[in-house]
Order: structure tokens, then sequence, then C-alpha cells
């Protein structure tokens, strides 16, 4: 009986140390698939940074000071007057709550890490680019002829207008490219539903945005022609 017990230790032992050679492994084999998607996507990660960062700095900021970065970096009507390519640029980088970020962390990884990695960055960003675009100035030429028929207050050329939100539209349309069908039309009926709906309910200048966005999504099709989509 004296003899069996440094056995047993011993085969505790070795089971412990296999036990931590394969949790070992398995952080190894995590940590590899987490850098290889995010190398696969690197234009959706470095804008995922910045916007962390600046949401930091929302977070940290006092309330005068909030409330002057978020307007000073909108692309509303004053600031397209006053700067237009630095609004239209820096706009894309901010979001007005941080307490989103990580809702917003999930809808990257969902939707622009996979549509840059079957596109292709640079498709990937064009088409970002032109929606974010377009979709900024036909909202805010939008509000503006409200405004000038007194359907919507002056005031309004200061509202906070940032965000990804148009982006994200804008990579959604161009994912309609990515899905078989006939699940295909399922995806675009949703998207249509989901963007047209307010619209058609009387919404605001940032639900043409979205509208806009979406559209630019789609309509860049051909730059997606002849890739492969899921199951093919």
């Amino acid at each position: 009986m004296e003899r069996d017990e440094p056995e047993a230790t011993g085969s505790g032992q070795r089971s412990v140390r296999v036990r931590v050679r394969r949790y070992g492994r398995g952080v190894v084999q995590a940590r590899d698939l987490v850098r290889s998607w995010v190398r696969s996507a690197p234009g959706t990660h470095i804008w995922l940074l910045v916007i962390g960062v600046t949401s930091l700095v929302i977070a940290a900021a006092s309330e005068g000071l909030e409330t002057f970065l978020l307007h000073r970096t909108s692309s509303n009507i004053h600031e397209l007057n006053k700067h237009p390519l630095q609004s239209l640029l820096i706009s894309g980088f901010w979001i007005e709550k941080p307490s989103s970020f990580l809702f917003y962390a999930v809808l990257f990884e969902l939707v622009h890490a996979n549509v840059e990695r079957w596109a292709g960055t640079w498709r990937w960003l064009l088409t970002v680019g032109v929606a974010h675009i377009a979709a900024t100035l036909i909202s805010q030429e939008v509000l503006l002829v409200a405004i000038e028929h007194h359907a919507a207050p002056r005031a309004m050329r200061h509202v906070v207008d940032i965000g990804v939100s148009y982006g994200l539209a804008a990579a959604a349309g161009l994912l309609t490219y990515r899905i078989p069908r006939p699940w295909r039309w399922g995806w675009l009926v949703a998207l249509v539903l989901f963007f047209a709906t307010p619209l058609v309910a009387g919404g605001t200048f940032t639900d043409v945005g979205h509208a806009v966005a979406v559209s630019v999504g789609l309509a860049c099709g051909p730059l997606v022609r002849g890739r492969r989509g899921w199951g093919r």
C-alpha cells in the first residue's frame, strides 16, 4: 500500500501537466485565430480602434468639452459650410454615446469584417466611403430644404450628425451579394423594410441618409461580381 501512493501522486501530476499543456495549446490556437481574423480585415479593426479611442475621449470629457467635440466633429450644415472635407472625414470616427461602443463593435465584426474579408479592403473602403459622403451630403441637403421651407428649426443647422451607421448600412447592402440564393432575397427584403419603414413613417434626415447609404451599397454590386459567396 505504501508503494501505491507515489504512483498515484505521480499519475495525478502527469494528468495536471497534460491538462495544462492542452489548455496552453487551446490558448495559442485561440490567439492565432483572433490574430488571423484581425489581419484579414485590417481596415475594419483600425477603424474600430479609432472609434474606441474617440469614445474614451468623450467618456472622459467634461459636459462642456463633450458638447464642443460632438458639434465640432459633426458633418452638419454649419460644419460642412466651414470645413467640408474635414467634417466629412472626421464625423465617421465618432459615436455620440460611448456606452454603445460594444454594440457597434459586434456590428463591425458581423458586417464590416465579413464584407472586407470577402470583397477586399479597397472595394469595401470605396463602398463605405462613397456611401458615407453621399448619405451625409444628401441628408443634410434635405434638412437644409426643410429649414428653408420652415419645416425644421434653424437650430438644426448645428445638429449633431456623427457616427458610423451610414457605413454600416452600405456594408450591409454590399453583403447582399455574398448571400446565396434564395436566402439573398430574404436578406434584401429585410434591408428594404428596415431602412424604408422609417421614411414611410415620416423619418428624419438621418433616416434619409441610411436609405441613401444602403442604396449605394446595393449599387456597388459590380465591384464584387465574380467573387465567391457563402456556400460556393
